[in-house]
């Protein structure tokens, strides 16, 4: 057995040494003043939330307005396709990283990609031949955004005790999801009187400032290693004895817990309905406003799904927590089948082929109506799956160092579905194969994830399941 291995090894048996010598954790007071109100967990997921609100917020906006906001869909669907690539190789290490590097500094780190990815489409708007720039942005973003996700998602389940783990999460993607609605909303508005069909300069460069704020505002972010939780418990500090024992310790949280497995076709589905979505649907059947008030609607949907199911259901403390997580599953389960239902009938009317911008749905339009409300369902449907996905994970777990492994699982998933309908739409895959792949993967997701449900989570997370 190599050095790296016995450490890696060492790593596993200190945690159940840990949970099997003292079963309550250690109680600390919480600081006073005003390092009681920097330093309070409620307040801290709230920054992250701003931090994201500034950067990935940005760019769901841009994304929502399908092709990045430009006629041509073909270089945005090859930069996201580039993207998630590079986004799926790195989030698969990004855990480790962020255990050596810290959440803080890697949360930093992982904010400088978007002021890149949205300038693109500025050079693109101004020079038109700039595709390839476009692209390579995307693939420089992908590595960024591995650090920032990993980062942020480490940190939003540690720090919340286990009765608040859904209102966290809710509070969370509803700030975040702000961006995608302030976003569309000057998109909007910039936008409302054009009939060229993608936005003006204006638009994407309200974005870039934008994103520069949410580098700043990640400077603001404290150090985890700091934070009380309310319960008076520590964020566990994790030692880490060399690189490569921590990238063993990937294999290690797999031996560990093995279910974690289970809940990957729900990480790979989990934005693979992304392409559909805004460049399928909204991109294909609509004019600009009506793209960018789509958009609008989408994401102020995610807000209220995010809320809704992290409060009223996941974090219910009439019910057991078991209860909880199998009334989740019900309920994105039955939201899986039904907005797709839904958007089949509008599937079936348009083809690849028979789009053209004569034929784009206005807001004027009388069919309009019944078209933007699927997008608010599929938002709140998308709210739904990343907030259950999150508890999910956090239910296996409080230890700090496992979360930002498995959160590095998910983005990797994530992203290579992602990469690869990104780019089966940018060759100009039918619109109908991709919907009709999108409905299965999130069904298989659901389906597979159902196992874990009922054998892995628990009531409460013993205290031999962390380091």
């Amino acid at each position: 057995m190599s050095n790296a291995q016995a450490e890696a090894a060492k790593l596993g048996g200190d945690r159940s040494s840990q949970g099997s010598g003292s079963r309550q954790p250690a109680i600390f007071e919480r600081p006073t003043g005003w390092r009681r109100i920097y330093y309070h967990p409620v307040h801290q997921v709230a920054l992250l939330g701003f931090v994201c609100f500034m950067c990935p917020g940005m760019f769901n906006a841009l994304t929502g307005l399908g092709g990045g906001g430009q006629l041509n869909t073909k270089d945005q669907a090859n930069a996201n396709a580039a993207l998630y690539a590079t986004f799926a190789f790195f989030g698969f290490f990004s855990g480790t990283i962020n255990n050596i590097l810290g959440p803080q500094l890697t949360l930093m780190l992982g904010t400088w990609g978007y002021s890149l990815y949205i300038a693109s489409f500025l050079v693109v708007n101004i020079h038109p031949g700039a595709g390839a720039f476009v692209v390579t942005s995307g693939a420089v973003l992908g590595v960024f955004a591995a650090f920032l996700w990993t980062a942020q998602g480490s940190l939003m389940m540690a720090y919340p005790t286990e009765a608040q783990k859904g209102i966290f999460i809710g509070i969370f993607w509803a700030i975040f999801n702000l961006g995608g609605v302030v976003g569309s909303a000057v998109a909007f508005g910039q936008n409302f009187n054009s009939t060229a069909g993608s936005v003006g300069n204006g638009t994407y460069i309200a974005f870039l400032v934008l994103t520069c704020t949410g580098i700043l505002l990640s400077v603001f972010m404290a150090d985890p290693y700091k934070m009380i939780r309310t319960d008076g418990t520590r964020v566990v500090r994790t030692s880490h004895p060399s690189w490569k024992t921590e990238f063993i310790s990937l294999f290690v949280a797999l031996r560990e817990d093995p279910w974690i497995m289970s809940l990957f076709p729900m990480f790979f589905a989990s934005n693979y309905f992304f392409t559909w979505q805004f460049n399928d649907y909204n991109g294909a059947i609509f004019t600009i406003r009506a793209r960018g008030l789509n958009n609008f609607v989408y994401w102020t949907a995610q807000i209220f799904g995010s809320l809704f199911i992290g409060y009223v259901i996941l974090d219910q403390k009439r019910y057991r927590r078991r209860v909880r997580a199998f009334a989740g599953w019900v309920l994105v389960f039955a939201m899986v089948f039904i907005v797709h239902t839904w958007a089949y009938f509008y599937q079936r009317t348009y083809t690849r082929e028979s789009v053209s911008p004569a034929t784009n749905i206005d807001i004027y339009s009388k069919d309009y109506l019944a078209h933007v409300w699927l997008m608010i369902f599929y938002g709140l449907l998308d709210s739904m799956w990343q907030t259950y996905a999150y508890w999910l994970m956090g239910a296996m777990s409080n230890d700090l160092a496992k979360l930002s492994v498995f959160t590095g699982f998910y983005k990797s998933l994530q992203s290579c579905g992602s990469a690869g309908v990104w780019r089966a739409d940018a060759v100009g895959l039918p619109y109908m194969n991709i919907f009709l792949s999108t409905w299965a993967l999130t069904a298989a997701g659901m389906v597979f994830a159902l196992p874990m449900v009922y054998f892995r989570v628990r009531d409460h997370t013993a205290a031999n399941e962390e380091r």
